[in-house]
C-alpha cells in the first residue's frame, strides 16, 4: 500500500471513529472539573465584599434578572430556557454542586471571563464589579427550582 493511499485510510477510519459524541464519563467529568476549580479559572483568594442582607440580595436579583435569566432562568435552574439541555456542554443548573463548590472569587472570575467554548460569556465591560459581586451573593442563595416562574422572553 502506498503512502497516499495509508494517509488515505488512517484518515477516513479517524473521521469516523471521531464523529461519535456522547455525553462524557465520570472520568472526563472529573478531569474537567479539576482542570477549572484548580488550574484555569482564577480569581481564587478573592472575599465577596458583600455581606448577606435583604438589600444586596435585592441587588443581585436584578442583576442577575438583567443579565443572566436568557440562559439561566429566574431561578438559575435553566427553569423555562428552551435550549438549555441541548447546549454543548449543556447548562448546568447554577445550584449544582459542580457550580457551588467554586469560591465566590472565582464565580466573579467567571462572570467576569466567561467559560470558553461552552457559551459562558464574558461581562467585562458589560456588568460592574458591585453588581458581579452581588450576583454571587444571590447565586449562594437561589430560589428553589421553578419558584420564580420562567424569563418573560420564553412565555410567549
Amino acid at each position: 500500500m502506498g503512502r497516499h493511499v495509508q494517509i488515505v485510510v488512517a484518515s477516513v477510519a479517524l473521521s469516523l471513529c471521531g464523529c461519535k459524541v456522547g455525553k462524557p464519563g465520570s472520568v472526563e467529568r472529573g478531569i474537567v472539573n479539576f482542570t477549572k476549580h484548580h488550574i484555569t479559572v482564577g480569581n481564587k483568594s478573592a472575599k465577596n465584599p458583600f455581606a448577606f442582607s435583604a438589600e444586596n440580595m435585592a441587588s443581585g436579583k436584578e442583576a442577575f434578572g438583567h443579565y443572566c435569566t436568557a440562559c439561566h432562568g429566574l431561578d438559575g435552574q435553566n427553569t423555562g430556557v428552551p435550549f438549555a439541555d441541548r447546549m454543548s456542554p449543556p447548562l448546568p443548573p447554577l445550584t449544582a454542586p459542580d457550580v457551588q463548590s467554586y469560591t465566590d472569587g472565582q464565580l466573579k472570575w467567571i462572570i467576569d471571563n466567561g467559560i470558553s467554548p461552552s457559551g459562558m460569556p464574558a461581562s467585562k465591560g458589560t456588568l460592574s464589579d458591585d453588581e458581579i459581586w452581588s450576583i454571587v451573593l444571590y447565586l449562594r442563595h437561589l430560589p428553589s427550582a421553578g419558584s420564580a416562574g420562567e424569563p418573560e422572553m420564553y412565555s410567549h
